[in-house]
């Protein structure tokens, strides 16, 4: 089975508080946790919000992605302030 994981991750992905896309969990990962860290962390956390499963694993399985991010956050102890990602200035 192929890896979820995108090749580039895009920047201009954004948090949308009703449904993340995968595109949209890799940018908050790495904008929380950086590139390798946010990556190992997604490889290697088991978490039981996520039935035993790493995040990884549950996305290729077809959980909801804001889900597996929730999940991680609380794991992780990201603050609520933080859970939303970043602020990117607007497209013009």
């Amino acid at each position: 089975m192929p890896a979820v994981v995108p090749a580039v991750v895009p920047a201009e992905a954004a948090w949308h508080p009703a449904r993340v896309r995968v595109s949209e969990f890799w940018t908050l990962v790495e904008d929380e946790f950086g590139s390798a860290y946010g990556r190992s962390l997604a490889h290697d956390t088991v978490l039981l919000a996520l039935d035993d499963r790493t995040p990884l694993q549950a996305l290729e399985v077809g959980v909801d992605p804001k889900r597996v991010w929730l999940a991680l956050c609380d794991a992780m102890d990201v603050p609520p302030a933080r859970r939303l990602g970043r602020d990117r200035p607007p497209r013009r």
